[in-house]
């Protein structure tokens, strides 16, 4: 099944939490934090302005971003977990050098 979100909002697929800390911690399950960065899969139209055209989306299908911990609406689409969102929800684009 594919989805194709609606006006100004993304689907994103949330990429693993982190297992270890920084000084290499395992950390079990009850302690990983929600995952922040995902994968963009689907991007909407834009946002449907006043004057009749279509908001120029900020992020694309591929991009990895970074967005709030509670932010969003979870789905399950053939056995993945994945993240409705409108744009605003997107805190960040990670850019690679």
């Amino acid at each position: 099944m594919k989805l194709r979100p609606l006006d100004d909002r993304v689907v994103i697929e949330p990429l693993p939490a982190e297992e270890t800390t920084a000084g290499g911690i395992v950390l079990p399950d009850a302690a990983q934090e929600k995952p922040q960065r995902g994968r963009v899969v689907a991007v909407g139209p834009g946002k449907l302005l006043d004057s009749g055209s279509r908001g120029e989306m900020s992020v694309s299908v591929g991009d990895e971003v970074i967005f709030g911990k509670y932010s969003g609406h979870e789905v399950e689409v053939d056995g993945k977990e994945l993240k409705i969102m409108r744009e605003s929800d997107v805190l960040a684009r990670v850019l690679t050098e």
